[in-house]
């Protein structure tokens, strides 16, 4: 087996991918950042403080942190990676051929670390130092992008998801962070970490057209002995539940997959952000919108692949079955029903658990820190004023790759 095994969501955290976040917040401005998917505008200089005591949190806690950034530019130094993530990022469907040839020459001669810089925080057509005749150069404004900036990779939880003995290269549902999933499948086929190991791919790694079946790691939970909890959420569907339950059945990596449906809106993007594992008996809870009555799937499986679909009751029935535990412990999001709404938005129940009781939350969530608190769950705080407007906490911040079961 090889070393990376993600067992559950609260067995002791080993190592995991972080993304610092750099050049692709620079290039937010108000007008353009509700289309690369941004609630608003950050700080570029206090962000990376925020992220770098988040990843010192984690490192002082024993776990290795590996950073996209760096992963990603020693990946482009494989020259067979770099050729097939230029013409995939630069493709000629997108730009033409005599544009796309001119962007890759420039491109092509970057440094690893500057090349990497680029494909993540994006470039402008002011930023561009070479002439081109092509007529994409005319058709557009200085500040306007040749590269979009992919400032979404900072929730790395997303883009892949590893699932124990595998992992799921995920298509994304909106354009805007669609290309992030091609610089997954490089650093996992390519990287010095990576290649020759032997994982599974689940799913996701293929390069075609995955139409509605869309899945982001944000919705899974992997919460042990042998299930996988799923969220329908606005990015997750249906389709894209049924693909890698599929997957995870085919290679005997996982028993039943619980899939729950939740509602489409903002606030609650990825079942991450209203419910997450903190001891195998307790989860935290939004309760606006984890509601007795969601609707609730459970996926059973063998090695052909099949998928046999039977709805469920209430969902906390069904992972207490799978679980084997007695009744679950749901501590729900602190203070009055404004507070409440206030810090969910904060990504109160957004928390990154490094071992059974131990999480890492913001600290600006005062009223539901404190009663992980009073149940005996341990807050290890980061700051989060400028992190947190990105709406994600650290669990959206973070990709295990190797973790413990329970």
């Amino acid at each position: 087996m090889s070393n990376f095994y993600v067992g559950s969501e609260i067995g002791q955290l080993r190592r995991v991918l972080l993304h610092r976040p750099e050049r692709a917040l620079s290039h937010l401005t108000p007008s353009n950042c509700q289309d690369l998917l941004f609630d608003d505008v950050l700080s570029v200089e206090s962000a990376g403080k925020e992220h770098d005591a988040f990843a010192n949190t984690l490192r002082r806690e024993g776990v290795e942190v590996l950073l996209l950034h760096t992963l990603l530019a020693e990946t482009l130094a494989v020259p067979e990676a770099k050729e097939w993530l230029l013409s995939r990022q630069v493709s000629e469907h997108r730009f033409g051929p005599r544009f796309a040839n001119d962007v890759r020459c420039y491109m092509g001669d970057l440094s690893h670390q500057e090349l990497a810089s680029v494909l993540l925080g994006g470039l402008s057509y002011g930023e561009l130092p070479i002439p081109s005749s092509s007529m994409m150069r005319g058709m557009h404004d200085k500040d306007d992008f040749i590269i979009k900036p992919l400032p979404n990779h900072l929730f790395t939880r997303d883009t892949s998801c590893w699932v124990y003995g595998g992992v799921s290269i995920n298509p994304m549902a909106k354009q805007a962070r669609q290309r992030e999933t091609n610089h997954l499948r490089a650093i996992y086929r390519w990287h010095p970490t990576f290649a020759g190991e032997s994982f599974i791919k689940y799913f996701g790694d293929e390069e075609k057209n995955y139409d509605l079946s869309t899945i982001e790691g944000g919705d899974v939970l992997v919460i042990g002995k042998g299930a996988v909890l799923i969220g329908m959420s606005e990015r997750t569907t249906p389709q894209g539940v049924e693909q890698l339950a599929s997957g995870l059945f085919k290679h005997g990596q996982a028993k039943q997959v619980i899939a729950m449906e939740l509602p489409k809106h903002r606030s609650c993007m990825h079942l991450d952000t209203v419910m997450t594992h903190m001891r195998e008996d307790t989860f935290s809870i939004y309760p606006e919108v984890v509601r007795k009555d969601v609707k609730c799937w459970s996926l059973t499986g063998d090695e052909s692949g099949t998928v046999n679909v039977k709805e469920e009751g209430y969902f906390v029935s069904a992972i207490e079955k799978a679980l084997g535990v007695g009744q679950l412990n749901l501590i729900t999001t602190g203070g009055d029903s404004f507070e409440a709404e206030r810090e969910q938005w904060n990504d109160a129940n957004n928390v990154l658990t490094i071992r059974p009781g131990v999480v890492v939350g913001y600290e600006r969530n005062i009223y539901t820190n404190e009663k992980y608190d009073k149940a005996g769950i341990t807050v290890l705080p980061i700051p989060g004023d400028e992190l947190g407007r990105g709406r994600g906490g650290a669990r959206c911040m973070s990709c295990p790759i190797e973790r413990d079961g329970i």
